[in-house]
């Protein structure tokens, strides 16, 4: 079957290596800088409540949630949740990813394009990532090339949400820097350092995804365009 096609190995075994790359690019980052206390001593939970204030948020509720790395800022409910180690922890790491998802926000409440663009794709990409797989493999065993074509297209809103990702994502980590700066939360060049590490890190797991949905996308594309071209012989 096509999904175990030596080029699909070729496709994806890069794709591959830089999501274990970068998964321990991020779990490196994190276990440093999670070891070093911030110079204020403040909790993420802590750090949460005075950056709400000092960046004129309104109605944003800090909640916890479990899990490790679980951090998220939820636009629907206006709720930051943040993980065990993030709101009880008070170190650089605590500060870098509490700041960061207050960085959407942020982009939240100012109605901030790329995120609502981002927002009005996720229902299609809920659907287009089984329908789209769907549609290509029933193009490819029936061999109805425009079938699967259409699956293809089904299937890119994939890549077109994880490239909406990367803009989203890395303006919400230069708001962080600018809302720790402002508040005067982080202080000296290591400490900043640190910030920087950690949100690097972090955004490098959108670039992987991006880079992972176009090896996926150019793998079937290749697959389909041999299939036409078997057609036409």
């Amino acid at each position: 079957m096509f999904f175990i096609d030596p080029r699909y190995i070729m496709f994806m075994l890069p794709a591959f290596l830089l999501m274990l790359l970068t998964q321990w690019y991020v779990s490196a980052a994190y276990k440093k800088w999670s070891q070093v206390p911030a110079r204020t001593r403040l909790t993420g939970a802590e750090a949460a409540q005075r950056l709400i204030y000092s960046g004129g948020l309104q109605g944003v509720r800090v909640l916890g949630i479990g899990g490790r790395m679980t951090d998220h800022y939820d636009p629907r409910t206006k709720e930051l949740r943040l993980s065990p180690g993030v709101a009880q922890g008070n170190s650089v790491a605590a500060l870098a990813i509490t700041a960061h998802e207050l960085g959407h926000a942020m982009q939240d409440q100012e109605g901030y394009l790329p995120l609502r663009f981002r927002s009005l794709l996720v229902p299609v990409v809920n659907i287009g990532s089984y329908l789209g797989w769907i549609l290509i493999f029933l193009g490819l065993i029936l061999r109805l090339v425009d079938l699967a074509w259409l699956g293809v297209a089904v299937f890119s809103g994939g890549l077109l949400f994880a490239l909406a990702t990367l803009p989203v994502e890395l303006n919400a980590s230069a708001r962080a820097r600018r809302l720790l700066t402002d508040s005067g939360l982080i202080a000296g060049s290591d400490e900043a350092g640190g910030v920087s590490h950690v949100l690097n890190a972090a955004a490098l797991t959108y670039v992987a995804a991006a880079v992972t949905a176009a090896l996926q996308l150019l793998y079937y594309i290749t697959l389909i365009s041999g299939m036409g071209g078997r057609r036409r012989s």
